[in-house]
């Protein structure tokens, strides 16, 4: 499951989605097949980062993902990915962007949903998916 994001005139941008475990401090997932792996129904994950040794929280509502939005972005804890349909470079011409529940977002808003995603997929520019 996750959430895919149109302009105004209904091009399809691309897709948030969860992507598990990632370490906000060492900008790294937690799958131990790295980021392409996340999705395969086979990945396996480390315990603890691989970097720093930092283990998991468990997350409390305010603390999610939805609590990172609002500033709280450190250790390791769950993340979104966001998978381009579009160029991110055609993005400074769209003015108003939807999600596919009709909720608006401006370009700033839709950058704060971006930072909420720090793993990125370019691998489908240009493809249709849903």
């Amino acid at each position: 499951m996750g959430t895919n994001f149109y302009s105004k005139s209904g091009i399809h941008l691309g897709k948030r989605s969860a992507a598990g475990l990632f370490c906000w401090d060492c900008g790294a997932t937690l799958c131990k097949g790295g980021k392409y792996e996340i999705r395969t129904g086979d990945s396996t994950w480390y315990d603890e980062c691989p970097f720093c040794g930092k283990k998991p929280v468990m997350e409390a509502w305010e603390e999610s993902a939805s609590g990172r939005e609002l500033g709280f972005k450190a250790g390791v804890a769950t993340c979104c990915s966001f998978l381009w349909a579009i160029s991110p470079k055609r993005l400074p011409r769209m003015q108003l962007i939807f999600d596919e529940y009709g909720r608006e977002f401006s370009k700033e808003g839709f950058n704060d949903v971006l930072e909420e995603c720090p793993i990125k997929f370019y691998t489908s520019i240009g493809k249709e998916f849903s």
